[in-house]
């Protein structure tokens, strides 16, 4: 069994919110830069959000973000270099093995 099974449903939840206030307050920290690193970034965290809670997306990237996305977008989102962007098709690729 998987210990993370195991976790106290409250504990993860409690986890979860740190995360996402963690990702709210690092603005710097930018998606395609999550994606090359780690191969999930916010949009992802909102999606896996709306699959398990059955929510529609604007609402739960808004819960995510902690605003409407297009207003994060608008004012900390960067423009994407061809090595962030190499990165991050790199990183995704390993998601699927």
């Amino acid at each position: 069994m998987d210990r993370l099974d195991a976790l106290d449903d409250a504990a993860a939840a409690a986890a979860f919110r740190r995360l996402v206030r963690h990702l709210r307050h690092r603005t710097d920290a930018q998606n395609v830069d999550l994606m090359g690193l780690a191969g999930f970034c916010r949009n992802c965290l909102s999606d896996w959000v709306e699959e398990a809670g059955g929510l529609p997306k604007d609402a739960t990237r808004e819960t995510i973000y902690g605003m409407p996305q297009a207003e994060w977008k608008a004012r900390f989102q960067t423009e994407a270099s061809p090595e962030q962007l190499q990165r991050m098709k790199d990183s995704v690729a390993k998601n699927a093995a």
